[in-house]
């Protein structure tokens, strides 16, 4: 929740999904948990589901299944960007994240949660880009301020 009590959306990149299901003690697990949990709303888009399935078939297989689980009941997977926004953020992310960059820009995120901040140019507008520890640490601030 930010400091209105308005629901925070995180837009996970790849790395996120596939950290939060191989991991059950990292950050990229809370920011799941806390969209389970109807704390803030966790989107992705397909193109990243892709590209997580593709490297944990090929690096950590065990973690497919509670990679599905965890997609099932923590996030919402956005239709593609169109092209016009695509285009509005080419140059804006390493062209393999420009996908990325634009279905977030397109589904309105506050924040986009990534290990790869270097690979995203910095942006003023939303969606911020924020490693996963720093977001969690941005919802506690902001529950904290809501609860008092």
């Amino acid at each position: 929740m930010d400091a209105a009590g308005r629901q925070l959306s995180i837009f996970c990149d790849a790395d996120v999904l596939i950290a939060g299901a191989a991991s059950t003690t990292g950050a990229s697990h809370i920011v799941l948990q806390m969209a389970e949990l109807t704390l803030v709303k966790c989107l992705t888009s397909q193109y990243a589901v892709n590209e997580a399935e593709r490297n944990l078939a090929a690096k950590l297989p065990a973690a497919l299944a509670p990679f599905q689980l965890i997609l099932k009941a923590a996030v919402t997977i956005v239709p593609p960007p169109s092209s016009s926004v695509v285009q509005s953020v080419t140059g804006q992310a390493h062209a393999k994240d420009v996908p990325i960059l634009a279905a977030a820009v397109a589904n309105e995120a506050d924040f986009l949660a990534t290990f790869n901040v270097r690979h995203f140019h910095p942006r003023k507008l939303p969606p911020l880009v924020r490693r996963p520890g720093e977001l969690v640490a941005q919802v506690r601030r902001s529950l904290i301020h809501v609860l008092n």
